[in-house]
């Protein structure tokens, strides 16, 4: 069939809620599972592409929650796709974007799953849709968010030993600055130079307790800061540049290529966190990257904790990147208690191996997605 004579003829979601295997406490939210949109869509020559989206806590991270993902991506975007011609994921992106104001998670599923569908098509994984990889592992933190001391130092230690991270990520803001400071601090001192050490503070900090709390950081020997600011506080992140005691990372500020323009021009951050769906899609994100990377500033691979569909697609793109110097936090699968794909991700040596198989080289457990569906 000519690529010119394809239509959509199937576009089905799901919201699946997949338990996590502990607490996961952020400043924001505490999850006890993750709420996954699963998207599966299906064309007239019987290619099938997936993909997904999922939100952190809720609304409690964001402006957009996994009911309102589906609704938008049932209500409003399969009618703009069903039985219409389809010629190529740029083209159906842009009608779709000039079509439908901001939803950049639902638009991230949709393209996600255009990709994979193109993949197979093509019979190439997705990295080679996106420019060509150039690396076929990539480097994988953890993040410690027990809240607990001796569980946190324990759960470290034992990742190091068996070469799943060494890298660890604190998620802190919750309780005070002092508090915080010293539980990250015991954490460094108990692993040493055996890792690295970043927090989140996921914009919980005033100015005041982000120039305090930062000099603190430093003199304990944490190498990172993430988001101490509300996302709207370009200056004070600028500030806190300025002041040069440790790398500063915009996350939640970055929402699309605009802004990361204008961030990477008022100098804002040091290394910017490249999430797809807070992009709104995978080539929306890789532009991201190229405005981060020309401007001298350091691209981190981000998660909005999407398991396998979306950590997958995620590996794909940052697979294309130059430099990884920050390496990634795509975890979120090894957060699940159980899968509902039939391929296991391989994470070895400190990071996580990109799939190599047309698409994104990710098939459902049906069985275990009717058993997670929300009824």
């Amino acid at each position: 069939m000519n690529v010119t004579e394809l239509k959509i003829e199937k576009f089905e979601s799901f919201l699946l809620d997949v338990p996590t295997i502990r607490p996961h406490i952020l400043s924001m939210a505490t999850m006890h599972s993750q709420t996954i949109v699963l998207l599966r869509i299906t064309f007239s020559d019987g290619t099938v592409g997936l993909g997904e989206a999922s939100t952190i806590g809720g609304l409690a991270y964001g402006d957009e929650s996994p009911e309102g993902i589906k609704v938008s991506l049932d209500s409003y975007f399969a009618p703009l796709l069903l039985n219409q011609p389809y010629k190529s994921v740029g083209g159906t992106m842009l009608r779709i974007n000039k079509n439908i104001v901001g939803n950049r998670f639902a638009k991230n599923a949709i393209e996600i799953a255009l990709m994979d569908a193109m993949g197979h098509r093509l019979g190439v994984p997705v990295s080679e849709l996106l420019g060509g990889r150039i690396v076929d592992h990539i480097p994988v933190l953890w993040v410690l968010a027990s809240g607990d001391l001796s569980k946190d130092i324990a759960e470290a230690e034992e990742m190091i030993a068996s070469r799943r991270h060494n890298v660890f990520k604190i998620k802190i803001g919750k309780r005070s600055v002092d508090q915080d400071v010293a539980h990250v601090a015991a954490i460094k001192q108990a692993l040493g130079d055996a890792a690295s050490i970043r927090v989140d503070v996921n914009q919980a900090w005033t100015r005041w307790q982000a120039n305090r709390g930062s000099a603190m950081l430093a003199d304990a020997g944490i190498d990172l800061i993430e988001q101490p600011l509300r996302h709207d506080d370009i200056e004070g992140m600028k500030q806190l540049v300025q002041q040069g005691r440790i790398a500063i990372m915009a996350d939640e500020s970055v929402q699309g290529p605009k802004i990361a323009f204008d961030m990477t021009t008022a100098y804002s951050a040091d290394v910017y966190s490249i999430k797809i769906a807070q992009s709104g899609g995978l080539s929306e994100a890789a532009r991201v990257a190229s405005i981060v990377s020309i401007s001298g500033a350091a691209p981190y691979g981000g998660t909005m904790l999407e398991p396998h569909i979306g950590t997958v697609a995620s590996a794909q793109l940052f697979s294309t990147f130059p430099s990884l110097e920050w390496g990634t936090e795509l975890f979120a699968p090894l957060l699940l208690k159980e899968q509902y794909v039939n391929e296991t991700l391989d994470y070895v040596d400190f990071g996580l191996t990109v799939p190599n198989s047309p698409g994104l080289g990710i098939s459902l457990d049906e069985d275990k997605v009717s058993y997670f569906s929300r009824k």
